[in-house]
């Protein structure tokens, strides 16, 4: 959530700050950069996924599968 101080900025300048910010998170949300910034660890087969086509279909499915853990590379 992002908060303006009404006071200071016009009604104007939030709608442009609001679609920077939505342009901008639209561009960090994007699937590659989401493949390329994520790893799944596998609890239940000891296992670090990598493969950018396993982590697509991940994020496509949506399922939550038991010890199966999306984890940021940073």
């Amino acid at each position: 959530m992002v908060l303006f101080n009404q006071t200071i900025m016009s009604s104007q300048a939030i709608e442009q700050e609001v679609e920077l910010l939505n342009t901008l998170l639209g561009n960090v949300e994007r699937l590659e950069n989401l493949v390329a910034a994520h790893e799944l660890i596998n609890i239940n087969k000891y296992r670090v996924i990598n493969k950018s086509l396993t982590l697509r279909t991940y994020f496509r499915e949506r399922k939550d599968k038991p010890f199966v853990f999306l984890s940021c590379k940073n």
